[in-house]
């Protein structure tokens, strides 16, 4: 329904002053060892929006600016950055040129949660790998309940996800022009 609204310019109100209009300021700090990682995958990557996803029809990684990532009580921006990456960059692996997982499924399903489940679990190996700390996120609970139906409906389901990222994180591992040596 459209309607119809008076728009004034904050100049034009009288007695109204404007609170500070705050620019982003990036908390991240870049990580060069991870940042190597990602580059040497030959991902495409993309930022756009305010969300992060992969699109597997156009094989591109979507992910909101640095800047927009501010941490939470749990991690650091750096980390929520990063580990959101890496939870992108597994399902890149996905892809049918690649380790061919089925990827066209829809949220809620089984297939969506088994896949969700793998690329958490890849980001969690990765970050470990490349020594990036990873703290659960009030965010991983939204999972939770798909995760927990994929388990009932498969009680191996844990583990066939679990050999899945693991996959995943050798597949891009083998990607890196050098063996990289896991974090101390």
């Amino acid at each position: 329904m459209a309607t119809a609204s008076w728009v004034f310019n904050a100049d034009q109100v009288e007695g109204y002053t404007a609170s500070p209009v705050s620019s982003l300021v990036d908390k991240t700090q870049v990580l060069e060892r991870v940042e190597a990682f990602i580059t040497a995958t030959d991902a495409d990557i993309t930022e756009k929006g305010n969300c992060a996803c992969y699109n597997p029809i156009k094989d591109t990684i979507y992910m909101p600016k640095r800047e927009l990532f501010t941490g939470s009580s749990t991690s650091s921006a750096t980390e929520g950055y990063y580990s959101t990456l890496l939870h992108e960059l597994t399902h890149w692996t996905g892809h049918p040129t690649r380790l061919k997982r089925d990827l066209k499924n829809r949220f809620g399903d089984f297939s969506y949660s088994m896949e969700e489940l793998v690329a958490e679990l890849g980001a969690a190996f990765l970050c470990a790998d490349l020594g990036v700390s990873l703290e659960p996120r009030p965010d991983h609970a939204a999972y939770l309940q798909g995760w927990l139906k994929a388990l009932k409906q498969d009680k191996r389901a844990l583990f066939t996800a679990a050999s899945k990222a693991s996959e995943a994180t050798d597949y891009l591992f083998k990607l890196q022009p050098q063996p990289l040596e896991q974090a101390a």
